[in-house]
Formats: structure tokens, C-alpha cells, sequence
């Protein structure tokens, strides 16, 4: 056999009728290199923003979380210091108003003092 006859044994020698003489493969289309490559990037970028923002949604709500947590540390303080007040301020009328405190006989003074 030689070179040409080798190269037409894979044709077909004769079309039919109403056939064309051409004949089409279909051949499964496969992305190249360059086309992959490109993709993986565009795949990385996208999921760097997502990290990104769900950190930056992260630090925010960090940041809520810290001023409330301060918020809550100065009320509780204050709500301390009214505490001690209104317990000053309740021990008086408390004393005076005791037993105790009633029997007690009040002293004037006796003489003074001249130079």
C-alpha cells in the first residue's frame, strides 16, 4: 500500500446519494491551558472578596460588641455609685427614726467660755 492509498483508505471513497462528500466529527470541545488558568484566577479573586467580606462583617460587629460591652460596664458603674447615694441618703432618715435615737436626751450647752 502505499503512501496516498494509505491516507484515502481512512475516507470514503464514494458518496451516496444525496450525501455530501464531506464528512464532519464531532469532537468534544476542551478548554486550553490559558482558558483554565484564567479561570482559576477568576474563581481565587472571587473567593478572596467573599473572605473578605464576611472578616470585614466580622470586625464590625466585633466593634458593636465592644461600645456595648463598654456601655454596659459604665451603666452598671453608675448604677453602682446611685446605689451607695440612695443608701447614704436612707441612713439618715433611718437613724433618726430609730429607737435608739429617740431615747437619746439632747444636751445644751451648760456655760460658756469667756476669755
Amino acid at each position: 500500500m502505499t503512501y496516498s492509498s494509505s491516507l484515502a483508505a481512512n475516507r470514503k471513497r464514494y458518496a451516496a446519494r444525496n450525501q455530501n462528500t464531506t464528512s464532519f466529527k464531532a469532537e468534544p470541545k476542551v478548554l486550553g491551558p490559558i482558558s483554565n488558568a484564567i479561570i482559576l484566577i477568576v474563581l481565587a479573586c472571587v473567593l478572596g472578596l467573599l473572605y473578605l467580606t464576611q472578616v470585614t462583617k466580622t470586625n464590625s460587629y466585633g466593634y458593636k460588641l465592644n461600645s456595648l460591652t463598654t456601655e454596659a460596664g459604665e451603666l452598671q458603674q453608675q448604677h453602682d455609685e446611685l446605689e451607695v447615694a440612695s443608701a447614704r441618703l436612707q441612713a439618715l432618715d433611718r437613724v433618726s427614726e430609730s429607737q435608739p435615737a429617740k431615747e437619746l436626751v439632747s444636751v445644751t450647752p451648760s456655760g460658756t467660755l469667756s476669755n
